[in-house]
């Protein structure tokens, strides 16, 4: 198959695997839109919002549509490193042999990741970047396709832990999820509180997804293009050669050059999945916030005059 071919096929059953997320999830087409633009580009995404938001449903019924093996982690203060990663047990023979964690599946949830402590949420800094483990000396490598797709209740809530810098940038997208409108809600009260039982069929399985994520890599893309990402990215570091009054007074600490490569592949997956073959500015534009909300470190003068992220972002835009 040529890659317009696989383009045009990519475009019609994305279309369908909405559908299918449809049956289960009311309404949130923006937040399903960046989780499937972070597993068609193989980046890995973190879900905050308050609880009771099915963001927990959300992520079991997109890996259920997309065929993969699925695990979830309840992140806990006592959870250890171990309990993640798996560890070396004796056998009956005396020979150590090694129990795997939950971490080795297609699609981990990481659920409630800042209610553990730092120790624990660094044991997936590895996983998340090197696709593999290393236990003991031994090194493990995950299955593939690898996604790690994260909960976050916001910070301001007790009990939890923030996630240092260092792992906020492993990943792709910081996706916010907003409570649902009346009448969404409405329709997520009448369907929960019915028997009627709905079955996901999955559309895709993890070779057809890892051929996917390849044929996204070998999308076309301008100079220009790529450019203005890296201008854009560049724009938001307070000592940066792009620098703007508006960065410089709100600003402690832009985005690294992972926010770059992450905006010029979120485009090239946006531009395909809206049946183009090549991305332009409006598609950077289009993937911007989720990608550099999480990278940009305000200071205490935008915390006092309540400036959020997103602010900043639209205005750089």
């Amino acid at each position: 198959m040529s890659d317009v071919a696989a383009v045009n096929d990519l475009v019609q059953k994305h279309k369908a695997l909405k559908e299918e997320i449809a049956k289960v999830i009311v309404g949130q087409q923006t937040v399903v839109e960046q989780i499937l633009l972070s597993v068609y580009t193989g980046g890995h995404s973190l879900l905050v919002g308050v609880p009771g938001l099915a963001k927990t449903l959300m992520v079991h019924t997109i890996s259920q549509a997309l065929g993969l093996d699925f695990k979830r982690i309840q992140f806990t203060p006592d959870l250890m490193p171990s309990d993640i990663l798996g560890s070396e047990i004796l056998d009956k023979d005396r020979n150590f042999k090694f129990i795997k964690g939950p971490v080795f599946a297609n699609i981990i949830l990481a659920d409630e990741i800042n209610r553990t402590p730092p120790k624990t949420q660094a044991a997936l800094l590895e996983a998340m970047q090197e696709h593999s483990v290393t236990v003991a000396g031994v090194r493990y490598a995950l299955p593939e396709p690898y996604f790690v797709l994260a909960t976050q209740n916001p910070i301001e809530q007790e009990g939890t832990y923030p996630l240092p810098e260092a792992q906020l940038d492993r990943f792709m997208f910081s996706i916010e999820l907003k409570y649902p409108s009346i009448a969404e809600e409405v329709e997520v009260v009448k369907s929960t509180t019915s028997d009627a039982k709905v079955s996901i069929n999955p559309l895709y399985n993890a070779e057809s997804l890892l051929a996917v994520q390849h044929l996204i890599r070998r999308v076309p893309v301008a100079d220009a293009v790529v450019e203005y990402a890296v201008n854009l990215v560049a724009s938001t570091r307070p000592n940066g050669p792009k620098v703007t009054d508006l960065v410089k007074e709100y600003v402690d600490w832009g985005a690294g050059p992972r926010a770059s490569q992450n905006l010029v592949l979120g485009a090239k997956a946006h531009a395909v999945i809206h049946g183009k073959y090549s991305p332009d500015i409006e598609d950077v534009q289009a993937v911007a916030e989720g990608i550099l909300r999480h990278r940009i470190i305000k200071n205490y003068k935008a915390e006092a005059e309540g400036i959020s992220e997103s602010d900043l972002i639209q205005k750089l835009l």
